[in-house]
């Protein structure tokens, strides 16, 4: 069965409904549990790195980390198209698709401002879903800009797999490329500083995680009272270091984000970089 990871720092905001609190127990993750998501870490701060670093893998500490990394494609220019790369991890068996995240003194306006609006998925790229799904436009076109590209290098990648058959924009494509590619294929999402969204998304992702640390403020936007929600599969980052588990979604409580931080002026901006387990963001 393939698998495909997707990981990115941030990720889409779109049209919510009303949030969802859970009544479960939070709990806090084991040291070898937040290990995991090293690896992960990595590739996503590698999608700072420009799409010649990425695609030669010489990054730095961030490739170095992960040395028997293949990449297969990567594009964007990191200004007008955020930079992407994609390619197959031999130790995970698994392709990886990661987006350049946004600097938050430049992505706080985007998902405060009132001004954006809302538009539906294209239906070309998102055949069968409904209309009535709506997103940031703004998120929606940088998807929308890389989409094909994207899969193209997804669909050459699976050919390392041992098995036949991985944000704004990453959570997009984790509900974009299930549509186009072979049953059977298993996905996987971690995301970093992710900002509200669609929460239908969340029967279309059950196998996301985001994370976020400590008292970064791009999680708690936009705000709910414009009907935005987050998706299940929060993990915060309290200052204690422990990684809390927080069931439901936009869980209430102060070990998690929400009840964490619960104006923007509470936030502080320098926390949305990091350190995830040491990893700061950025090339």
């Amino acid at each position: 069965m393939a698998s495909i990871v997707a990981v990115l720092l941030l990720a889409a905001a779109a049209q919510a409904f009303p949030s969802i609190s859970a009544r479960q127990s939070i709990t806090a993750l084991t040291t070898s549990q937040i290990d995991q998501f090293t690896t992960y870490t990595h590739y996503a701060s590698a999608g700072y790195c420009t799409n010649t670093q990425t695609l030669a893998w010489d990054c730095g500490t961030n490739c170095d980390a992960n040395p028997g990394f293949k990449p297969v494609a990567s594009g964007g220019n990191g200004d007008s198209v955020q930079y992407w790369f994609v390619g197959y991890d031999p130790n995970l068996d698994t392709v990886i698709v990661s987006h350049q995240g946004t600097n938050p003194s430049e992505i706080m306006p985007l998902i405060t401002d009132a001004d954006f609006f809302l538009t539906s998925l294209d239906s070309t790229l998102f055949p069968g879903v409904s209309s009535d799904i709506e997103v940031h436009n703004g998120f929606g076109d940088a998807q929308a800009s890389t989409a094909t590209d994207v899969l193209a290098a997804v669909e050459s990648a699976m050919s390392y797999l041992r098995h036949h058959v991985g944000a704004a924009i990453t959570l997009l494509d984790s509900v974009y490329l299930p549509l186009w590619l072979p049953a059977g294929t298993t996905f996987k999402t971690v995301g970093y500083g992710l900002p509200r969204h669609l929460p239908i998304m969340s029967t279309q992702t059950s196998y996301l995680t985001h994370i976020n640390n400590q008292e970064d403020p791009i999680p708690i936007c936009p705000g709910m009272f414009l009907g935005f929600v987050h998706p299940a599969g929060e993990v915060h980052i309290r200052d204690s270091a422990e990684w809390a588990a927080c069931p439901g979604q936009d869980n209430p409580s102060t070990q998690c984000i929400v009840g964490d931080v619960s104006e923007i002026w509470d936030g502080t901006e320098s926390d949305h970089d990091g350190p995830y387990n040491g990893v700061e963001m950025g090339c």
